[in-house]
């Protein structure tokens, strides 16, 4: 296959996904970096860096493969939900031109992304999911009948991290915070998926107390299952894991490996879900590297190196998928030096 050059896109902040594909392909290749924005962390770390167009962009795709094809990139992996919708829906293009994008399919992505579909979906199948609703006059319906109380959550039904996510504890402020939610979205990304059905762009659910843990459910690239790490969530920070502890729980293995067989997605399912009362609940989940994804690696899980592999043909050891049971770390803040450049 020659060197297998590899394009990270959205990497944002993801300076340690950046780290563990160059490690994992220990000189057999190289790692770019693509994002709409030049001041991107991550950058610092790539071997080569690129701006993009705006994902929503009439020439994001064809630059993408006009990019990969001049610079001999094999794969394409990205590290945010709305980039993963059109890079699925143009993976035969990309495939057409030599070049594999490491993600789910379409009806895959369109399930995680949206999250009244996460709860429909999830429901059908017979997981517990918090009790959802689209209109504040179904939710105090719900309240009014038992079936829900307060508090509730408010927050976008596309979307990602604690963008326009509330508490509410009363009527009020349900109202109140809908109607907030709705602002907050326009003013965000968010504003583009949301544009699909603008009337019905908030999400109301019953909030779930008790312990959250966070699931790495692992699929090979034909989607086959191979394992599950499980992390217990100490602390959170803008709506993602901050600090946590890998656990061994078999009972929230087999959540990962029943979403995995009803899903059969590409590679990383970053899945958050809580226990109350023994009782779990799936809340969201990602088709990609998550934020809590750290932890499992530092565990000693390296699904990067098995990317790799399977790129190049190489089996990936099972030792590759097994974290280390008990390994508790935290993210630390750093100050990163940014090149102001349009591109490097």
């Amino acid at each position: 296959m020659g060197k297998l050059n590899i394009l990270l896109t959205s990497v944002g902040r993801r300076s340690y996904l950046v780290d563990y594909f160059k490690k994992a392909l220990n000189g057999q290749g190289v790692v770019h970096a693509a994002n709409s924005s030049p001041f991107s962390p991550a950058f610092n770390l790539a071997d080569q860096t690129v701006v993009t167009p705006l994902i929503y962009d009439d020439g994001y795709i064809d630059f993408l493969i006009g990019y990969c094809k001049e610079n001999e990139i094999k794969a394409v992996i990205s590290l945010f939900d709305v980039d993963l919708l059109v890079l699925s829906q143009n993976k035969d293009r990309f495939r057409e031109n030599g070049i594999s994008v490491i993600v789910s399919d379409e009806e895959v992505i369109t399930v995680c992304n949206d999250k009244w579909n996460t709860y429909q979906y999830l429901i059908s199948h017979g997981f517990n999911a918090p009790p959802s609703f689209l209109t504040v006059e179904y939710a105090l319906a719900a309240v009014e009948s038992g079936d829900i109380s307060f508090p509730l959550i408010v927050k976008p039904r596309w979307g990602m991290g604690s963008i326009g996510l509330y508490d509410v504890s009363d009527e009020e402020e349900l109202r109140c915070l809908f109607n907030k939610v709705r602002k907050d979205i326009q003013k965000t990304y968010l504003k583009y998926e949301s544009a699909k059905t603008p009337d019905n762009c908030v999400i109301i659910q019953q909030k779930i107390n008790g312990q959250e843990y966070g699931l790495d459910v692992i699929n090979n690239l034909t989607g086959d299952y191979i394992n599950t790490s499980v992390k217990k969530k100490a602390a959170m920070r803008s709506g993602e894991t901050d600090c946590a502890v890998t656990v061994d729980k078999p009972e929230l293995k087999a959540v990962g490996e029943k979403l995995s067989g009803c899903l059969h997605h590409i590679a990383n399912l970053d899945v958050d879900v809580f226990v109350d009362n023994e009782k779990i609940y799936v809340l969201e989940m990602n088709a990609r590297f998550g934020g809590g994804y750290p932890f499992s690696h530092i565990a000693g899980v390296n699904l990067p190196q098995a990317i790799v592999n399977w790129l190049l043909d190489v089996e990936a050891p099972k030792e590759l998928f097994e974290p280390q049971i008990g390994i508790m770390a935290q993210k630390d803040i750093n100050m990163v030096e940014l090149n102001a450049a349009e591109d490097k």
